[in-house]
Formats: C-alpha cells, sequence, structure tokens
C-alpha cells in the first residue's frame, strides 16, 4: 500500500508539471517561472511521500548537497554533450550559422527543469530505488533503462534503434550515476544539462521533439547514425559511445564505495544505501 501511495503521489505530480508546463506554449517567461517552480514542486512532493510512507528523511534530495551535487552533475552532462557534438561537427554533422534565440533558451531552461526533475523522481528516484531493494542493482540498472528508453519510442522521429541507445546512454548511465552517488542530484543535473546544451545552446531536436531556437543557430545534417537525423543527437553513435563510457565510470564508482546492490538471497556484501 505505501508504494502504491509513492506511485500514485509522484507519477500523478510529475504528469501534472510536465502538462502545466507544456500548455504554457513557449512563452519564455512563464515557461521558464513554470518549469522552475514545477521542479521544485515535485522535488518537495516526493520529499512528503517518502517521509510518510518509509518514515525516513529522503537523503536522496537532501537539499543540503544540492549545490554540490548539482553542479557536479551539471558539469559531467555539459561536457558529454559538447564531447558528442564537437565529434559530430568534425565529420561534418553540425554547423553553427550564427546566433539564435536568447528567449527561447530561457524557455528551454525552465521546461527542461521540469522535465529532468520530473523524469528521475520516477525512473530513479522511484522506479530504480524501489525495484533495486528486492532484486539488486543490476536487474533494477537494466530494466529501469529499459523502461526509461522505451517510453521515449512514441516521440515524433522515433525508431526502435532511438529507443535502445537512449535506454543504453541514459536510462543505464543515469541508473548508475544515482548508483555510484546515493542521491538524486547528481543524474538531475546530468539529465538536465545534456538536455539543455542540446536545445537550449546547440539548437539541436532533443529525443525528435520540437522546441523553440536555442543560443546558437545551428543545424544537423549527414548520415544519421553520425548526426542522429531527425531525433536529434541522442541517436547519434557518439552519444552511445560516451554514455557507455561514464556509465562504465560510475559503476565502478559504485562497486568501489559498496553501492551495488545484490539480489535477494545472493550472497555478495551488503551495500552501503544512501536512500
Amino acid at each position: 500500500m505505501r508504494i502504491l501511495m509513492q506511485i500514485v503521489v509522484v507519477v500523478a505530480v510529475s504528469w501534472a508539471a510536465g502538462t502545466g508546463v507544456q500548455a504554457l506554449g513557449w512563452n519564455w517567461p512563464l515557461t521558464l517561472a513554470g518549469g522552475v517552480l514545477a521542479a521544485v514542486l515535485a522535488l518537495l512532493a516526493y520529499g512528503w511521500i517518502v517521509r510518510r510512507t518509509e518514515q525516513r528523511e529522503p537523503a536522496e534530495v537532501d537539499w543540503k548537497i544540492a549545490p554540490g551535487a548539482l553542479g557536479r552533475g551539471v558539469l559531467i552532462g555539459f561536457l558529454m554533450f559538447v564531447l558528442v557534438i564537437v565529434n559530430i561537427a568534425f565529420l561534418g554533422g553540425y554547423e553553427v550559422r550564427g546566433f539564435g534565440s536568447l528567449t527561447g533558451a530561457l524557455a528551454l531552461f525552465g521546461f527542461m527543469a521540469a522535465a529532468a526533475v520530473t523524469e528521475e523522481l520516477m525512473f530513479r528516484g522511484l522506479l530504480f530505488r524501489l525495484v533495486e531493494r528486492r532484486f539488486g542493482t543490476w536487474i533494477s540498472l537494466t530494466l529501469s533503462g529499459v523502461l526509461f528508453g522505451f517510453a521515449h519510442f512514441f516521440n515524433p522521429n522515433a525508431t526502435l534503434w532511438t529507443s535502445l541507445a537512449i535506454a543504453v546512454e541514459a536510462g543505464f548511465m543515469l541508473a548508475a550515476a544515482y548508483a555510484a552517488t546515493r542521491n538524486l542530484w547528481v543524474p538531475i543535473g546530468i539529465h538536465f544539462a545534456w538536455n539543455f546544451a542540446q536545445g537550449g545552446i546547440f539548437s539541436t531536436s532533443v529525443s525528435g521533439q520540437d522546441a523553440p531556437q536555442g543560443l546558437l543557430d545551428g543545424v544537423t545534417s549527414g548520415p544519421a547514425i553520425v548526426s542522429g537525423g531527425a531525433f536529434g543527437p541522442e541517436a547519434s553513435i557518439y552519444s552511445l559511445v560516451f554514455g557507455i563510457a561514464v556509465t562504465v565510470a560510475f559503476l565502478w564508482l559504485a562497486k568501489r564505495r559498496g553501492n551495488l546492490v545484490p539480489r535477494r538471497g545472493a550472497t555478495a556484501p551488503a551495500a552501503t544505501l544512501g536512500a
């Protein structure tokens, strides 16, 4: 019953936040303010339901560690996308034609803040964390990553390849980030910075979705395996390669810290949990 309450509250709040921000129609002051507000309210709702149903302080969203952990996540996500787009540009798959739109970038900032927070609360804070308790880190990482990838299957321009790519480079990676750090701030920061860099700075498509132009007037072209095609750089082989590399790094860190949780009944050493 307690788990059901968590699912209902987190999913309902996340759906309401996402729907509300989308309804603002890219009006930049409203989308910026509404997106940030939706993200904060979703985090507060998550903390409230965890306290109510688990009788504990939600260490995974501890506001005291937010600045440092969020900052590290933002740095990782931004650097990852810069490496991806530089490699795509090197092969002629991305070109900057000039400056884009500051107001478009501000609107995307709010939109991506709400999207990153609500998706991390649902897929890592709820799904990954609860499944991991019973089935361990490896099964939970695989299940939550695959579901995260195929949650994007119905996006515009999505294919089986794009869903598999997102499952591996984002679903697995963000779950590994949570396993390594035992807080949601790092995966939220990575998720936000990756998405915002795509749309808000370099003006590429984010998961196939239409959006206003970001800071740069940039265009992608050429083979989809390089540029990602109409779906955006997330479908590029470069995103997959860098996503796998960061996933392996986080899993190594999780193992080193003793944060890999064994399946119930397994004989592996217990993990140190912060969630």
